[in-house]
């Protein structure tokens, strides 16, 4: 990491300045199929294991139940078991904050006055794991934007990679090293676990080759077929080439995404993908749960001292 561009452990994305075409994509911990008891495309909501029952960080909030309610096809309202996990949003938050403030104080101490971090990125695109992680399903927003985040989130982020991207404190990159070591102790870093990952990324993408998901493929591609469009897989339309261009939303894009969304609804894509990867990440889960266990202690502990420093 070039400490001059310190940013905090959440916002840390490319910032290089260059435009960046806002795809939709695998969130960095990604996750698999099977899962949940299905009838017609429809899922009852997962009862949570013993584990997730008491996963309760040490600041209070508790970290997410596995699951999605059979009346909600909002994916943003959905969690995948690996999240019990991870430490939530909030947590992140909290820790990065933590981390700002000993960080601010150390450098200030160091006489670098001026010095602040690089602004947070903004969201942009899913808001949550399970969100966009199937693909597009707002269907408001994809009449209006096609397969892009809304438009003032684009700008908002964009504001910010321009904000962050010239370093104009004047801090010292030797003395930000040894702030941000300093703060390792009271404020450790959130940590993404290689084994939280992995269970993630492998469960996604063994997911699509679930024979009910990749009966759904087959579903929506018919029905897109019958609309004039011609794509195997749901991604296939998001990765469309003619829409690559981050600012500029052609009316073949919105119509397109329109009839995505509308076939990815008659073919239940987006709960049948879902509750594949639940279940293979449950089988993962119940694998590994002693390494499991500790990591969601470690997620605890940090969260633990975050909320001390914030807390003096």
């Amino acid at each position: 990491m070039d400490l001059m561009m310190y940013h905090r452990p959440e916002a840390r994305k490319r910032m290089d300045g260059k435009r960046m075409k806002p795809r939709i994509i695998v969130p960095l911990v990604s996750a698999a199929t099977v899962g949940a008891l299905a009838v017609g495309g429809v899922a009852f909501l997962r009862s949570a294991s013993p584990d997730d029952k008491m996963s309760t960080s040490a600041a209070g909030q508790p970290f997410a139940l596995s699951g999605r309610s059979a009346s909600d096809d909002n994916p943003a309202h959905w969690h995948l078991p690996i999240e019990a996990y991870m430490p939530t949003e909030k947590q992140k938050q909290l820790i990065a904050g933590a981390r700002d403030r000993v960080i601010d104080a150390c450098m200030k101490e160091a006489g670098h006055e001026e010095w602040t971090p690089a602004p947070d990125l903004p969201a942009l695109g899913g808001k949550s794991l399970v969100d966009w992680r199937y693909g597009i399903h707002d269907a408001a927003l994809a009449a209006e934007r096609g397969y892009k985040p809304a438009a003032g989130e684009q700008e908002a982020y964009d504001r910010a990679v321009e904000d962050g991207a010239v370093d104009s404190s004047g801090g010292d990159e030797t003395a930000l090293k040894g702030c941000v070591q300093k703060a390792d102790g009271p404020a450790p870093a959130d940590q993404q676990s290689n084994l939280v990952q992995q269970i993630s990324g492998d469960s996604f993408e063994a997911s699509a080759k679930d024979p009910a998901v990749v009966a759904a493929f087959a579903k929506w591609s018919a029905c897109m077929a019958k609309k004039g469009y011609a794509y195997k897989k749901p991604m296939d339309a998001n990765d469309d080439d003619r829409f690559a261009d981050p600012y500029h939303v052609s009316g073949e894009e919105k119509e397109t995404a329109k009839a995505d969304i509308s076939c990815r609804g008659q073919a239940h894509v987006q709960q049948t993908w879902f509750d594949a990867e639940v279940a293979l990440q449950e089988s993962a889960i119940k694998k590994h749960r002693k390494a499991l266990n500790e990591v969601k202690k470690a997620n605890g502990a940090a969260v633990a001292k975050a909320s001390a420093v914030v807390g003096r």
